[in-house]
């Protein structure tokens, strides 16, 4: 059985890791080669979970919370497929049929349904959302939603499904 936890280490900020195998591994890097070479997800280390902020854990997202290897690469090539199926140009014309404030899910569900895809045939949400950002960060779209929920001491914030405007139609 292998499953790799970190460990604090001596000196201030030094991390080693070590495996339920007994073996022990030095830092990050010696981590994730020895997790890749028992087929488990390098990003959780076969742990099921990541951590997203201090103290809040969420199902890994590479790995969708297996801890195996396998379903990572299963799922970093679908994220690979959704970027290249699920363009900017597609997420800006869905957005032009908006008058006003749209949800992610709604743009979503546009998207898969645009495309005649399964659920759970590609990561449509999570491509989807970052075309978003990437739209907001240009200026051509703007958030409009509050945080969902917010993390005590760290600048976290939650959101469980953003809603944006177009920032042409801001003041009409």
């Amino acid at each position: 059985m292998h499953v790799i936890t970190r460990r604090s280490g001596a000196f201030l900020g030094d991390e080693a890791y070590g495996c339920e195998c007994g073996q022990s591994l030095a830092d990050r890097m010696t981590a994730e080669v020895h997790a890749a070479e028992s087929r488990l997800c390098t990003v959780c280390l076969g742990g099921k979970q990541e951590e997203i902020a201090p103290g809040l854990l969420r199902g890994c997202s590479s790995c969708a919370g297996t801890g195996r290897r396998r379903e990572q690469i299963h799922w970093q090539l679908a994220h690979a497929e959704a970027e290249q199926v699920i363009t900017v140009g597609l997420v800006r014309t869905v957005i032009a049929g908006f008058d006003g404030p749209f949800h992610l899910s709604e743009i979503a569900d546009a998207v898969r349904g645009g495309l005649s895809l399964q659920v759970g045939r590609l990561p449509v949400g999570p491509r989807v959302r970052d075309v978003l950002l990437q739209l907001q960060q240009w200026g051509e779209i703007v958030m409009v939603s509050a945080p969902d929920e917010l993390i005590d001491d760290v600048p976290t914030f939650l959101y469980n499904d953003p809603r944006w405007q177009r920032v042409r139609t801001l003041g009409r």
